[in-house]
């Protein structure tokens, strides 16, 4: 693993993944060069190049947390400071705008189910009571449609999240049916 190949691949995740965690654009570069020097030093701890990534990224997630304890110590951190926002969106708002495709393009029971229950809101017991089907049912087909939603949009990204089950990065896949 030579780690210009390494920084290469992933240097624009990691910088997006920064800049979704941290205010401060200046913050961003100087992390993202920590966690190059970091990568320097400890990449010979890697023994599985399949899981590099997402080494990488809990790298970067212990920086992160590392560079707000920093802070707190040394003054107030405002809740200003601890978002992003200029020059670009989060990554929740970014595939929020494919949702809707996606649920559009699962069968029409699957999509009027997640349409109720996951855009408006809708209580799964409510929807139960609704369409006369029992709770226990309703949860089952929703898990499944959940499923299938899934599966959907790993054709077309490829999402990673860190260990917590958070989207930390995705990638557009080219061979992808749905445009968002």
């Amino acid at each position: 693993m030579r780690i210009e190949d390494v920084w290469q691949q992933y240097q624009t995740s990691l910088k997006r993944f920064l800049q979704s965690n941290v205010s401060c654009p200046d913050d961003v570069d100087d992390l993202l060069q920590d966690i190059l020097i970091k990568t320097y030093q400890q990449i010979g701890t890697v023994k599985d190049k399949n899981k590099l990534k997402s080494w990488l990224f809990q790298l970067a997630n212990n920086t992160i947390i590392d560079f707000y304890r920093k802070r707190a110590r040394s003054k107030d951190v405002t809740e200003d400071e601890l978002w992003y926002t200029e020059g670009g969106e989060s990554i929740h708002r970014q595939l929020s705008h494919c949702i809707l495709p996606f649920i559009q393009a699962l069968p029409e029971e699957d999509a009027q189910l997640l349409n109720a229950i996951e855009l408006n809101g809708t209580s799964q017991k409510d929807y139960a009571e609704q369409h006369g089907m029992k709770y226990s049912t309703l949860k089952s087909r929703v898990q499944k449609s959940r499923e299938k939603l899934n599966c959907l949009f790993n054709e077309c990204c490829e999402v990673k999240v860190d260990s917590h089950g958070n989207i930390i990065d995705f990638e557009e896949r080219k061979k992808c049916r749905n445009e968002c």
